[in-house]
Parts: structure tokens; C-alpha cells; sequence
């Protein structure tokens, strides 16, 4: 046998051994090997209300134990393997087998050293921490915390007014297993309680009083309504917000309180508001006083505070619209833009919201750290009534600098660099302004490049951007009235270029952007692009059959059937031919000398499948638009809705809407000047044809956090861009493509659609997109997560210069094309970020033939494994 072989057979056996040991030794373990004799490891909960199997997660979520989290469907505790595996007592283990044999621990030390012994010690002491650490401990049944589930049971039911509910329960011992049994509650709920018609009100305070009966009606106590204890601590809420942005500076959360009579009252619960007057405390005095209405007096901003700075003088200080500035050193700012940024305003009552508002807008300038906002009352004011109000303002670096450097391969790249630096000026004009200058590039080695023998580094690219960004509209029009200052509005401007030299068309793009942002609330925001222009310039369009190889072989095999049935149709100056004596058509003017005979008709196509005058003439419409230059005159609105409050939130829901249009202002003024139109009837600007079409999306995220902290998450997206006027078709920038590791996973990117057709190109992409995903994310063992995922979606061509009838969308009928992905992920919680392995298996394939489309390449053979950073959606 070939030694070689022998040597990858070993090497197999060895893994496949290894494998074997590894499952074996992990399913060998006893699920109940650390639970002690007469306890129970807990295996299920059941909760039974009024004789019914609920399911409901808030009231599971009130029991104090739950059985060991298991893979889903699997079923199988990894956690709780992991933490058997672990020896309990490691140091007296390893202490034990040391000294079993009397010359043991001389052999080692002779054979190794002191240090080295004492070091396996500590490894195997510092492994079976890291597994215990790592692994679930077994949730054992006890009675204490058989208690506490029922004491929360009770308690749950009783804040929905079953003030009278029952609580049992049963442990059910595992018939097939030993030490394993299940709990069953059962609950009682009996009649429920109602709010009753006599709602009293007892308030100290008449300030208090009246406004309190100014929102009366948006209660959420209601005669009649069955009781409900989330529904006082709403109101509690309300009302706290309620007096506390109507100037009552001192009113607190705990003076809202309420009495509940239930006591002969045939099930209701009669309601008293109690809300007494202010307490003071003085000393070891204690009285009270009604609220008082407080107004700002005074805002004080210190814009360089810093605790070396908190005793010194200020230098310099000016006043501005009832705003008094200072600063330690000399004044950097104009008092505007620092003014703009505050809600706080003096001579208006005190808004809790304000300081809300405040602290948001002055974190969006990113020109300072958290502020520090507080107030104090006006010793000197004898009314009791005044606040003034103290913003510590501390500054960010007004100069930044950050640097990157990666290096990476791909499939085309067998090595590549790439590296980025930013400069961040801070308050550039005096006015909270921000200036970004960035700079981009990489270098990459690619066998597929011309001068791959050359020169080792062969491909290249290298871009720069600057952004000028404002903290207010600037607009011809006043748009306070519209936009006002608590929407922390901004204004962006942005000029950008880059240069690429690779094994495409090496590529030149220029970027300008003029646009608005501003957030009407904490959830909501919205991005007007008043200008969005770009300007792409192929530079190497010869290169473009040695790129797009699957448009050049089906070009070269209606030439070579064409040449063999009709011997010396085609110009003997567009082929060769290769070692096997095959056709050839030379790249670039053979291929483009082809087409241009066979549509001017001096050449008669012959291909075995199909129109091969309409496949010549679809293969050159697409190069003509991948190969032109482009101009995009744009503007557009973005709507973004995010209801996520923290990274570590996970029951939000997200909606973005964008509509674009692009063309319209270059078209109207080439009309009404009377601009001459070139030989394919479009009006074109600087020499470039621009692009005229109208562009809308929608997309909608949903994540729902089920129990033990896993989430299933959901995505829908559709979108849809129309040519028209100056353009049949979209810009290849401004198109759709579908697959890859965070849309379709089943499909790399670009290798989707369209429709039907079969990715008949090496980037498909088409002007109509429809995307579903949803994922099922869970723990595995701490920071090791799993998913289980279906995508669902395709692209499509509508309205546009495409006549190919699997690639067009033409009704609700051809939703049937939609492909379908399904697999499973690995990923790990790094907390900053997190990596992410995906496996896509291709469940429903509209690139097949109808009836044979359902898992016919469902293997691991054809899968696509995905590797991305964070969650997709």
C-alpha cells in the first residue's frame, strides 16, 4: 500500500478514534451522579390552573427552580454533563493518586521537576473549576424552594385579584430512571376580585389635587375592571411623571399610595387615593408642608469642569438667552451651540423631562462626557418657589486618532491586507461642529489578476472620506418650528472617493451626501439625504468576459456551435483556438466583435437551447449595464423606528422605511434647457447617461425573549427600485442581490436569483427583493450559544430592461420561486461582539425543475458555511 495512504489512514482513524472516545465519554456521564441519595433531580414543571395545563412563561417564569437547560430538540443537559465531568474535590484527588504508589511522586519529581508536579496540580485543580464554572449544577427538588414557588404562585394570582387562590402540589418520581421526578402545581384561583364603584381621593395638597384631577380620566383604576396590582403601580408611574413635569420639584414616587377595602364587599375592592403632603426632616424633627410649583431661576453651564478644576476661579464667562456660561480657561464655544443643546430654560417651570432631554442632547453632540445636571433652591428666595439649575459639562479629546490593520483571505484573494485610519476635530468651528477625515486601503495577492507572475502584491484598493457634521438645520428656512432643538437635528456633509485595481473592472467612485438627521423621541428617527450623489467610473472594460466568466462560456458556446454548423461565419480575427482544438473567442474584442456582427445581423446564431439571438443580445444589455458609467443624483428619507433600549435587551422590535427617488431634478433641467438627447434617446450630465428611477423599502425585526434567556428572532424585508424616464434599468450599486451570511444562508452571496433562473452569473442581482428569517437562538454553556434558523426569500426583475421569463417577476403566482434555506449555528458571546458560524442547507431550490426543488440538495456536500461577526438580524 502507497505509504502516503497509509498515513492519511492513520491519521483518520486517529480522529475518528478521538471522536468516539469524546461522545462516548460525554453521554456515558450520569445525569444524576452528583444528585445525593433520597433527593430528586428536577426533569419537569407543571403547572395546572383550575385543572388545566397552562403555558404561559410569566407564570412559570415565578417558580424558584427549573429543570437543567437542554440543547432543544436534542434534549440532552450539556450543561449538566460539563459539570459532572468535574471532580469536586480536585486537590484531594490528585493529592491521593500522587502518593498511592510511595515512589510515585520521586519518579515525577526525577523525571520532571518540583515546579512541573506541583503545576499538574494546579491545571487539573484549575480545569474541573473551569468546568464547574462552565456547567450547570443539578437542580435538585427541595422543599424551601417548593415553598418559595408556591408562596410566588400565590402572590402572582393575588395581583390579578384572586386574593383567595389555593396552591398545591405533587412530586412525581421517574418510573424508568432513578433520582429524577417531576413537580406538578396545581392552582386554585376561586372568584376574582373587581375594582369597586367607590374610588375615594385624599390629597393634601391643593396643587397636587388640581392636577391631579386635570388627567383623571387617563386612570388606570377603573370601576369595575378586575383587579389588577400592575395597574396601581402604572398609575403610581403616571402620576409621578405627571406632577413631576408640572413644576412639583420634590414629589417623589412613594407619596403616591393607595388603601384597598375588602372587607364585606361582595368581591370588590373599594380604592382610596392617599397622597399626603411634603415630609421634611430637619434634625430630629420631622413635618410637613403642601407641594409648591417651582420655577428656574437661573442655568449655570460650566463647559471644561473637571474635579482638579472643581476650586479653581472661572476665567472667562458671558450670558446668552437667560443662559450663563463660565469656563475655567478661555471660552471655546459659542454660547449657541452650547444654549441649543440644553431643554433646561429659565423662567419656565421645572420639567423632570427637561433634565431628560438635556442629558440626551448634549451626549448626541459627541463633544463632551456625561453631563452631570443638578439643582438646588434659591437660599435667598422667600416664596420657596425658585431653582437654579448647575450643567458640568466635562470635554472629550478635542483631537483623536484611531488606526486598524487586518489581514485576511478569501477566494479570490489567497492573501490580503488592509488597514484604515480616522481623525476625529471636535468643535472645529466653535460651534460643537465635527470633523471626521478617514482614510482606507488594502493590498492583495490574487492568482486570478493579469499580472499574477509579475508581482506579488497585484490587487489594490484605496479610498478617503471627509464629513463635516453640524448640530442644527442648516437650511434657507427656519425649521425650529418643525425640528426644534430637543430633536438634537444634525447636518452632515460628506465627500468621499475611492480607487480599486483588482481582477474586475477597477473601479473609480466618488461619493457626496447632504443630509438631515433628527430623533423626535427615543425610539423614533428620521435621515432626510437632500443630496445623495455618486459617480462610478469603470476603467478596465475589456477586462469585462475575463470577470463575468459564465456570460464569456455561454458567448463562446453559441459562437463554437454557430462555427460548426456554419464554417467560417464568424471572422476568423475574434478566436482561436485552445490545445483541445476548441473555439475560442479572444477576450475583449473577439467576444465584442461577435456580438456586434450577430445584432447587426451579418452573423446568424445557432445555439442548442433557446433564442440564441435573444441569449446574445441578454448578454450584451447585461454588459452594457454593468459596464457603463453611472451617475446618481438622489434623494431620500429614512424612517427608523428601534423600541431596543440596551445591547442587552431582548424583546424589541424594529421598522425602517426608505424611499428614494434619483433623476428627477437632472432630468427636469435637461428638458427645459433643451438638452440633445445621445443615440439611445437618454439626456446625459457631464457625458455620463444618469440614472432616473424610484426606490422603496421596508424592514421589520421582532425579537421575543422566551424562558431561560433564549430568543427567537424574525425578520421581514421587501424592496423594490424602478427605472424610468433616463433609465430602463438600476444601477448595478443601487440593485439587490440575495444569499449569503446574513440574508439567505443557504446560497453565498450573489449566488441566488434571479427568480428561477438559476444564478446564471457570477454576481446576480435584480431590482426586486423579498426576505424572510427566523432563528431561534439558545444557550449551549455560557457564553456558547446555538441557533436553529429558516430564511426564506429571492430576487427578481420588474419593470425593467429583463425579458427573461425565470428571472421576471410576474405575479403573486411566482412567490413560488421563493428559496428556502434551514441549518443550524454556532456562536460565541465575546460581550463586545460576537462570531458567528452558520450552516445553510438548501431546503427548497427554485433553480430546479418544479416538483424536484423540495431538499434535493439537502447535505453537507452542498451546504454553505457562513462565518460572520454578531447576529445577522
Amino acid at each position: 500500500m502507497n505509504l502516503n495512504k497509509i498515513e492519511h489512514l492513520k491519521h483518520d482513524l486517529t480522529k475518528i478514534s478521538l471522536f468516539i472516545v469524546m461522545i462516548g465519554l460525554f453521554f456515558s456521564c450520569n445525569a444524576v451522579k452528583r444528585v445525593p441519595d433520597g433527593k430528586f433531580l428536577l426533569t419537569e414543571n407543571t403547572i395546572l390552573v383550575d385543572s388545566v395545563k397552562i403555558k404561559d412563561a410569566g407564570v412559570y417564569s415565578q417558580l424558584a427552580q427549573k429543570p437543567n437547560t437542554s440543547i432543544p430538540l436534542i434534549g440532552i443537559p450539556f450543561g449538566l454533563h460539563i459539570y459532572n465531568l468535574a471532580d469536586p474535590q480536585p486537590d484531594s484527588t490528585y493529592y491521593r493518586w500522587l502518593h498511592k504508589n510511595p515512589k510515585r511522586e520521586e519518579r515525577l519529581i526525577r523525571f520532571l521537576s518540583k515546579k512541573q508536579v506541583d503545576q499538574i496540580d494546579s491545571s487539573y485543580v484549575g480545569l474541573n473549576k473551569w468546568l464547574l464554572k462552565s456547567g450547570d449544577a443539578p437542580v435538585i427538588i427541595t422543599d424551601k424552594k417548593i415553598e418559595k414557588s408556591v408562596d410566588r404562585l400565590k402572590r402572582w394570582y393575588a395581583s390579578y385579584g384572586y386574593f383567595n387562590d389555593e396552591v398545591d402540589y405533587k412530586i412525581t418520581p421517574g418510573e424508568k430512571k432513578k433520582k429524577r421526578a417531576a413537580i406538578t402545581y396545581s392552582v386554585k384561583r376561586h372568584q376574582p376580585y373587581f375594582v369597586g364603584d367607590s374610588i375615594i381621593e385624599k390629597i393634601s395638597s391643593p396643587v397636587v389635587d388640581s392636577l391631579f384631577q386635570l388627567t383623571k380620566s387617563k386612570t388606570f383604576i377603573v370601576p369595575g375592571k378586575q383587579y389588577a396590582a400592575n395597574d396601581f403601580v402604572n398609575e403610581r408611574d403616571r402620576l409621578t411623571i405627571q406632577f413631576r413635569n408640572s413644576g412639583l420639584f420634590h414629589f417623589e414616587q412613594d407619596y403616591v399610595g393607595f388603601e384597598a377595602d375588602t372587607i364585606n364587599t361582595e368581591h370588590k375592592a373599594n380604592i382610596t387615593y392617599i397622597i399626603p403632603d411634603r415630609k421634611i426632616t430637619n434634625g430630629d424633627s420631622t413635618y410637613t408642608v403642601p407641594f409648591k410649583v417651582h420655577t428656574i431661576n437661573e442655568v449655570r453651564i460650566v463647559t471644561d469642569f473637571t474635579y482638579e478644576n472643581r476650586n479653581k476661579s472661572f476665567q472667562d464667562s458671558l450670558s446668552y438667552k437667560g443662559y450663563k456660561i463660565y469656563s475655567y480657561g478661555k471660552m471655546r464655544y459659542r454660547p449657541k451651540s452650547i444654549a441649543d443643546a440644553v431643554s433646561i430654560t429659565p423662567g419656565k417651570i421645572y420639567k423632570d423631562i427637561d433634565r431628560t432631554l438635556t442629558y440626551n442632547q448634549i451626549s448626541d453632540l459627541k463633544i463632551f462626557k456625561y453631563p452631570n445636571i443638578s439643582y438646588a433652591e434659591v437660599e435667598k428666595d422667600s416664596t420657596g418657589r425658585l431653582l437654579n439649575s448647575t450643567i458640568l459639562l466635562s470635554p472629550q479629546d478635542r483631537f483623536t486618532l484611531g488606526v486598524d490593520f487586518d489581514a485576511y483571505t478569501s477566494t479570490i484573494q489567497q492573501f490580503g491586507i488592509s488597514f484604515s485610519g480616522n481623525m476625529i476635530f471636535r468643535n472645529i468651528f466653535r460651534g460643537a461642529e465635527i470633523l471626521e477625515i478617514s482614510g482606507r486601503g488594502s493590498l492583495g495577492s490574487s492568482k486570478d489578476a493579469a499580472d499574477s507572475e509579475s508581482k506579488f502584491f497585484n490587487i489594490s484598493e484605496f479610498g478617503n472620506d471627509i464629513k463635516l457634521t453640524f448640530p442644527r438645520i442648516i437650511f434657507p428656512i427656519n425649521t425650529e418650528k418643525l425640528i426644534p432643538k430637543y430633536m438634537s437635528p444634525t447636518t452632515s456633509f460628506s465627500l468621499g472617493a475611492s480607487a480599486q485595481n483588482n481582477i474586475g473592472l477597477d473601479r473609480q467612485t466618488f461619493n457626496g451626501i447632504y443630509n438631515y438627521r433628527w430623533k423626535p423621541s427615543k425610539i423614533l428617527t428620521y435621515q432626510l439625504d437632500l443630496l445623495n450623489l455618486q459617480y462610478v467610473k469603470n476603467l478596465n472594460i475589456g477586462n469585462y468576459f475575463n470577470v463575468y466568466k459564465n456570460s464569456y462560456d455561454q458567448l463562446n458556446s453559441i459562437a463554437q456551435v454557430t462555427e460548426s454548423n456554419n464554417p467560417g461565419a464568424i471572422n476568423p480575427d475574434f478566436y482561436s483556438y485552445d490545445v483541445n482544438n476548441n473555439l475560442q473567442l479572444l477576450v475583449p474584442d473577439g467576444a465584442n466583435g461577435f456580438i456586434s456582427d450577430v445584432k447587426n445581423g451579418t452573423i446568424n446564431p445557432i445555439f442548442l437551447e433557446g433564442d440564441s439571438f435573444t441569449s446574445v443580445n441578454n448578454i450584451d444589455e447585461r454588459k452594457k449595464r454593468l459596464t457603463e458609467d453611472n451617475l446618481i443624483y438622489a434623494t431620500n428619507v429614512t424612517r427608523t423606528r428601534d423600541t431596543r433600549e440596551n445591547i442587552q435587551d431582548n424583546n424589541f422590535s424594529r421598522t425602517r422605511y426608505k424611499l428614494e427617488v434619483a433623476g428627477n431634478l437632472l432630468s427636469g433641467i435637461s428638458s427645459l434647457a433643451g438638452a440633445q438627447k445621445n443615440d439611445d434617446g437618454n439626456y446625459t450630465a457631464v457625458g455620463v447617461v444618469f440614472s432616473q428611477y424610484v426606490k422603496g423599502e421596508a424592514e421589520y425585526i421582532k425579537h421575543w425573549e422566551l424562558n431561560d434567556n433564549n430568543v427567537l428572532a424574525f425578520r421581514a424585508f421587501g424592496g423594490i427600485a424602478i427605472p424610468y424616464g433616463n433609465s430602463n434599468s438600476i444601477p448595478f450599486t443601487r440593485s439587490y442581490f440575495a444569499g449569503g451570511a446574513n440574508d439567505n444562508r443557504g446560497w453565498r452571496a450573489y449566488a441566488l436569483g434571479p427568480g428561477s433562473s438559476g444564478s446564471l452569473d457570477e454576481f446576480n442581482e435584480a431590482n426586486f427583493k423579498i426576505a424572510l428569517n427566523a432563528e431561534y437562538r439558545f444557550t449551549i454553556l455560557g457564553a456558547f450559544k446555538g441557533a436553529l434558523f429558516v430564511d426564506s426569500g429571492n430576487i427578481w426583475n420588474v419593470l425593467d430592461n429583463i425579458k427573461d421569463e425565470q428571472s421576471v417577476f410576474n405575479g403573486i403566482a411566482d412567490i413560488k420561486e421563493m428559496a428556502v434555506a434551514s441549518g443550524f449555528g454556532l456562536r460565541y458571546d465575546f460581550g463586545f461582539f460576537v462570531f458567528r458560524f452558520d450552516v445553510g442547507f438548501k431546503t427548497h431550490n427554485p433553480a430546479r425543475l418544479v416538483g424536484e426543488r423540495w431538499f434535493k440538495d439537502y447535505n453537507f456536500s452542498k451546504a454553505v458555511y457562513n462565518i460572520g461577526i454578531n447576529y445577522p438580524f
